[in-house]
Protein backbone atom coordinates (compact mmCIF):
# COMPACT_ATOMS: atom_id res chain seq x y z
CA UNK A 1 0.00 0.00 0.00
CA UNK A 2 1.26 3.30 -0.87
CA UNK A 3 1.97 5.83 1.05
CA UNK A 4 -0.50 7.82 -0.16
CA UNK A 5 -3.21 5.77 0.26
CA UNK A 6 -2.08 5.49 4.22
CA UNK A 7 -2.30 8.80 4.74
CA UNK A 8 -6.18 8.96 3.33
CA UNK A 9 -6.77 6.04 5.30
CA UNK A 10 -5.76 7.76 8.66
CA UNK A 11 -7.43 11.48 7.70
CA UNK A 12 -11.00 9.48 6.57
CA UNK A 13 -10.60 7.91 10.45
CA UNK A 14 -10.02 10.87 12.08
CA UNK A 15 -12.64 12.33 10.17
CA UNK A 16 -14.97 9.54 11.20
CA UNK A 17 -14.18 9.97 14.48
CA UNK A 18 -14.80 13.54 14.84
CA UNK A 19 -18.27 13.47 13.35
CA UNK A 20 -18.80 10.29 15.57
CA UNK A 21 -17.98 12.48 18.73
CA UNK A 22 -20.01 15.49 17.09
CA UNK A 23 -23.20 13.07 16.50
CA UNK A 24 -23.28 11.99 20.52
CA UNK A 25 -22.60 15.35 21.69
CA UNK A 26 -25.14 16.99 19.15
CA UNK A 27 -28.22 13.89 19.13
CA UNK A 28 -27.40 12.87 22.79
CA UNK A 29 -25.80 15.07 24.74
CA UNK A 30 -27.52 18.61 23.54
CA UNK A 31 -30.82 16.86 22.77
CA UNK A 32 -31.32 16.24 26.64
CA UNK A 33 -30.30 19.41 27.29
CA UNK A 34 -32.64 20.90 24.58
CA UNK A 35 -35.66 18.94 26.06
CA UNK A 36 -35.13 20.12 29.46
CA UNK A 37 -35.01 23.86 28.24
CA UNK A 38 -37.65 23.55 25.80
CA UNK A 39 -40.14 22.15 28.44
CA UNK A 40 -38.98 25.34 30.82
CA UNK A 41 -39.94 27.65 28.01
CA UNK A 42 -43.69 25.75 27.43
CA UNK A 43 -44.01 25.84 31.27
CA UNK A 44 -43.20 29.82 31.05
CA UNK A 45 -45.97 30.37 28.41
CA UNK A 46 -48.31 28.37 30.11
CA UNK A 47 -47.95 30.72 32.96
CA UNK A 48 -46.95 33.79 30.84
CA UNK A 49 -49.45 36.94 31.26
CA UNK A 50 -50.17 40.02 29.04
CA UNK A 51 -49.46 43.52 30.91
CA UNK A 52 -52.97 44.51 31.12
CA UNK A 53 -53.39 40.82 33.49
CA UNK A 54 -50.48 41.65 35.44
CA UNK A 55 -51.40 45.41 36.52
CA UNK A 56 -54.64 43.86 37.63
CA UNK A 57 -53.03 41.20 39.73
CA UNK A 58 -50.97 44.43 40.86
CA UNK A 59 -54.10 46.10 42.23
CA UNK A 60 -55.13 43.09 44.13
CA UNK A 61 -52.08 42.78 45.74
CA UNK A 62 -52.02 46.34 47.08
CA UNK A 63 -55.50 46.40 47.57
CA UNK A 64 -54.75 43.51 50.02
CA UNK A 65 -51.40 44.84 51.30
CA UNK A 66 -53.41 48.08 52.48
CA UNK A 67 -56.40 45.47 54.29
CA UNK A 68 -53.45 43.95 56.39
CA UNK A 69 -51.83 47.48 56.90
CA UNK A 70 -54.81 48.91 58.53
CA UNK A 71 -55.60 45.96 60.48
CA UNK A 72 -52.15 46.01 62.27
CA UNK A 73 -52.67 49.61 62.50
CA UNK A 74 -55.79 49.31 64.59
CA UNK A 75 -53.77 47.73 66.88
CA UNK A 76 -52.27 49.21 69.89
CA UNK A 77 -49.41 47.82 69.89
CA UNK A 78 -46.86 46.87 67.00
CA UNK A 79 -43.47 45.02 66.88
CA UNK A 80 -41.57 46.90 64.63
CA UNK A 81 -39.11 45.38 62.27
CA UNK A 82 -35.07 44.98 63.54
CA UNK A 83 -34.67 48.24 65.25
CA UNK A 84 -32.24 50.53 65.50
CA UNK A 85 -31.00 50.66 69.42
CA UNK A 86 -30.69 54.75 69.52
CA UNK A 87 -34.47 54.59 68.78
CA UNK A 88 -35.20 54.84 72.35
CA UNK A 89 -32.99 57.19 73.21
CA UNK A 90 -34.65 59.42 70.63
CA UNK A 91 -37.71 58.29 72.10
CA UNK A 92 -37.51 59.03 76.20
CA UNK A 93 -35.68 62.74 74.48
CA UNK A 94 -38.98 63.57 73.30
CA UNK A 95 -41.10 62.37 76.00
CA UNK A 96 -38.95 64.38 78.14
CA UNK A 97 -39.08 67.45 76.75
CA UNK A 98 -41.81 69.36 78.45
CA UNK A 99 -40.27 67.76 81.52
CA UNK A 100 -39.47 70.47 84.90
CA UNK A 101 -35.57 71.66 85.55
CA UNK A 102 -35.13 69.41 88.45
CA UNK A 103 -35.50 66.37 86.28
CA UNK A 104 -32.72 64.28 85.24
CA UNK A 105 -32.53 60.60 83.53
CA UNK A 106 -29.96 58.79 82.96
CA UNK A 107 -30.35 55.82 80.28
CA UNK A 108 -28.12 53.23 79.91
CA UNK A 109 -28.52 50.00 77.56
CA UNK A 110 -27.75 47.01 78.98
CA UNK A 111 -28.69 44.25 76.81
CA UNK A 112 -30.28 41.88 73.74
CA UNK A 113 -31.92 39.01 74.47
CA UNK A 114 -34.74 36.77 72.45
CA UNK A 115 -38.03 36.05 74.26
CA UNK A 116 -40.77 33.44 72.03
CA UNK A 117 -40.79 34.89 68.72
CA UNK A 118 -38.91 38.42 69.11
CA UNK A 119 -35.85 39.96 70.26
CA UNK A 120 -35.70 42.96 72.76
CA UNK A 121 -33.24 45.57 74.26
CA UNK A 122 -33.20 45.82 78.07
CA UNK A 123 -32.44 49.55 79.04
CA UNK A 124 -31.53 51.19 82.91
CA UNK A 125 -33.51 54.08 83.53
CA UNK A 126 -32.68 56.15 86.50
CA UNK A 127 -32.95 59.81 87.86
CA UNK A 128 -34.64 62.30 90.14
CA UNK A 129 -37.68 64.44 89.40
CA UNK A 130 -41.45 66.07 90.09
CA UNK A 131 -43.57 62.89 90.44
CA UNK A 132 -45.64 64.04 87.16
CA UNK A 133 -42.37 63.48 85.08
CA UNK A 134 -41.83 60.15 86.32
CA UNK A 135 -45.59 59.59 85.89
CA UNK A 136 -45.43 60.67 82.25
CA UNK A 137 -42.28 58.94 81.51
CA UNK A 138 -43.61 55.52 82.47
CA UNK A 139 -46.59 56.02 81.23
CA UNK A 140 -44.92 56.60 77.23
CA UNK A 141 -42.94 53.66 77.79
CA UNK A 142 -45.90 51.65 78.41
CA UNK A 143 -48.60 52.99 76.11
CA UNK A 144 -46.17 53.63 73.30
CA UNK A 145 -47.07 52.29 69.71
CA UNK A 146 -43.85 50.27 69.28
CA UNK A 147 -44.00 47.65 71.82
CA UNK A 148 -42.30 48.61 74.77
CA UNK A 149 -42.57 47.61 78.81
CA UNK A 150 -41.48 48.83 81.94
CA UNK A 151 -40.12 45.31 84.05
CA UNK A 152 -38.79 46.86 87.42
CA UNK A 153 -39.73 50.09 89.04
CA UNK A 154 -38.53 51.25 92.20
CA UNK A 155 -39.19 55.48 93.65
CA UNK A 156 -37.94 56.50 96.63
CA UNK A 157 -38.81 60.38 98.06
CA UNK A 158 -36.54 63.11 98.71
CA UNK A 159 -36.16 66.61 98.75
CA UNK A 160 -34.32 68.88 96.72
CA UNK A 161 -33.83 73.08 98.15
CA UNK A 162 -32.58 75.44 95.31
CA UNK A 163 -30.50 78.29 95.62
CA UNK A 164 -33.84 80.23 96.63
CA UNK A 165 -34.29 78.31 99.63
CA UNK A 166 -37.61 76.87 97.88
CA UNK A 167 -37.95 72.59 98.71
CA UNK A 168 -39.10 70.64 95.77
CA UNK A 169 -40.54 67.50 96.49
CA UNK A 170 -39.10 64.86 94.17
CA UNK A 171 -38.73 61.45 94.16
CA UNK A 172 -35.86 59.04 92.98
CA UNK A 173 -36.76 56.53 90.40
CA UNK A 174 -35.06 53.49 89.50
CA UNK A 175 -36.24 51.43 86.28
CA UNK A 176 -35.86 48.56 84.00
CA UNK A 177 -37.57 49.02 80.37
CA UNK A 178 -37.66 46.33 77.59
CA UNK A 179 -38.25 47.61 73.73
CA UNK A 180 -39.92 44.61 71.67
CA UNK A 181 -38.74 43.95 67.96
CA UNK A 182 -38.84 40.97 65.41
CA UNK A 183 -36.43 40.16 62.73
CA UNK A 184 -39.70 40.37 59.48
CA UNK A 185 -42.41 43.02 58.83
CA UNK A 186 -45.43 41.00 59.86
CA UNK A 187 -45.98 42.81 62.79
CA UNK A 188 -45.15 46.44 61.51
CA UNK A 189 -46.96 48.68 59.63
CA UNK A 190 -45.77 50.98 56.59
CA UNK A 191 -46.94 54.06 57.89
CA UNK A 192 -45.98 54.11 62.04
CA UNK A 193 -48.61 56.95 64.13
CA UNK A 194 -47.74 57.27 67.70
CA UNK A 195 -50.33 56.78 70.14
CA UNK A 196 -51.42 59.80 72.30
CA UNK A 197 -49.31 59.52 75.62
CA UNK A 198 -50.00 62.76 77.42
CA UNK A 199 -51.40 61.50 80.53
CA UNK A 200 -53.63 63.60 83.01
CA UNK A 201 -51.76 64.90 86.24
CA UNK A 202 -52.23 62.07 88.95
CA UNK A 203 -51.42 63.22 92.64
CA UNK A 204 -47.94 62.75 94.00
CA UNK A 205 -48.56 60.56 96.73
CA UNK A 206 -45.29 60.97 97.66
CA UNK A 207 -45.76 64.33 98.55
CA UNK A 208 -46.09 64.70 102.75
CA UNK A 209 -49.40 65.49 103.71
CA UNK A 210 -47.78 67.80 106.68
CA UNK A 211 -44.22 69.50 106.13
CA UNK A 212 -42.50 71.59 108.14
CA UNK A 213 -40.49 73.29 105.22
CA UNK A 214 -42.70 76.49 104.88
CA UNK A 215 -41.40 78.34 101.53
CA UNK A 216 -39.93 81.75 101.87
CA UNK A 217 -41.95 84.60 101.71
CA UNK A 218 -39.75 86.14 97.89
CA UNK A 219 -42.98 87.96 96.68
CA UNK A 220 -43.07 90.32 99.49
CA UNK A 221 -46.44 89.29 100.67
CA UNK A 222 -48.26 90.40 103.97
CA UNK A 223 -47.34 88.10 106.88
CA UNK A 224 -50.30 88.11 109.00
CA UNK A 225 -48.92 86.03 111.91
CA UNK A 226 -48.85 88.33 114.34
CA UNK A 227 -50.40 91.22 112.29
CA UNK A 228 -52.93 93.82 113.16
CA UNK A 229 -56.07 95.47 111.98
CA UNK A 230 -55.39 99.41 111.33
CA UNK A 231 -58.90 99.86 109.87
CA UNK A 232 -61.50 98.90 107.64
CA UNK A 233 -62.17 101.70 104.75
CA UNK A 234 -64.06 101.46 101.63
CA UNK A 235 -61.04 100.27 99.40
CA UNK A 236 -60.67 97.09 101.89
CA UNK A 237 -59.10 96.12 104.93
CA UNK A 238 -55.59 98.38 106.43
CA UNK A 239 -53.42 95.89 108.31
CA UNK A 240 -49.85 96.10 109.46
CA UNK A 241 -46.89 93.20 110.08
CA UNK A 242 -45.00 92.20 112.70
CA UNK A 243 -42.35 94.28 111.12
CA UNK A 244 -44.37 96.94 110.92
CA UNK A 245 -45.05 97.27 107.23
CA UNK A 246 -48.58 98.29 106.29
CA UNK A 247 -50.69 96.56 103.51
CA UNK A 248 -54.39 97.20 101.86
CA UNK A 249 -56.16 94.44 101.46
CA UNK A 250 -59.29 92.93 99.75
CA UNK A 251 -61.18 89.87 99.45
CA UNK A 252 -59.32 87.26 97.51
CA UNK A 253 -55.75 88.81 97.71
CA UNK A 254 -52.84 86.62 98.67
CA UNK A 255 -51.20 86.80 101.66
CA UNK A 256 -48.27 84.96 102.66
CA UNK A 257 -49.45 81.51 103.08
CA UNK A 258 -53.06 81.91 102.20
CA UNK A 259 -55.43 84.59 100.88
CA UNK A 260 -57.72 87.05 102.61
CA UNK A 261 -60.94 85.51 102.54
CA UNK A 262 -63.67 87.94 104.41
CA UNK A 263 -64.25 91.12 105.49
CA UNK A 264 -66.86 91.86 108.09
CA UNK A 265 -68.02 95.57 108.12
CA UNK A 266 -70.45 94.64 110.89
CA UNK A 267 -68.36 93.03 113.47
CA UNK A 268 -65.17 94.71 112.49
CA UNK A 269 -63.59 91.36 111.66
CA UNK A 270 -61.30 90.14 108.60
CA UNK A 271 -60.85 86.43 108.12
CA UNK A 272 -57.40 84.61 106.69
CA UNK A 273 -57.20 81.19 105.61
CA UNK A 274 -53.50 79.85 105.61
CA UNK A 275 -51.63 76.48 104.62
CA UNK A 276 -49.07 76.10 107.18
CA UNK A 277 -47.51 73.10 106.01
CA UNK A 278 -50.50 71.03 105.34
CA UNK A 279 -52.36 72.59 108.50
CA UNK A 280 -54.78 74.67 107.38
CA UNK A 281 -56.13 77.20 109.30
CA UNK A 282 -58.38 80.06 109.81
CA UNK A 283 -57.11 83.00 111.50
CA UNK A 284 -59.07 86.32 112.32
CA UNK A 285 -57.99 90.05 113.05
CA UNK A 286 -60.26 92.47 114.39
CA UNK A 287 -60.56 96.14 115.05
CA UNK A 288 -59.84 96.51 118.78
CA UNK A 289 -57.18 98.43 120.75
CA UNK A 290 -56.24 95.00 122.65
CA UNK A 291 -55.01 92.40 120.73
CA UNK A 292 -58.13 89.69 120.25
CA UNK A 293 -56.24 87.58 117.43
CA UNK A 294 -57.64 84.37 117.79
CA UNK A 295 -56.67 81.16 115.85
CA UNK A 296 -59.23 78.37 114.90
CA UNK A 297 -57.64 75.11 113.47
Amino acid sequence: MSRKIKNMAVLFGILLFIVATGSIYSFVYQKGRIQKQDKKIASLRATEMNPDSLKVKLKQVRERTLILDSVLSSRKFNIPQMLAQTNFYDFVRRISASFSIVTHINIEYKETKPEKSYNYYSYKISGTGEFNDIYRLVYGIEQSKELKKVKNLSMTATVFVDKEAVSHHLVNFDLTANVYFSNDNRFSTSQFVENQLEPKEQYNFFYPLIRNDLPPNTDGLADVNEAKLLALVPDGAFISDAKGNTYILVEGDPVYLGYLTKIDYETNEVTFILNRGGIIENVFLKLEKEDNRKKIK
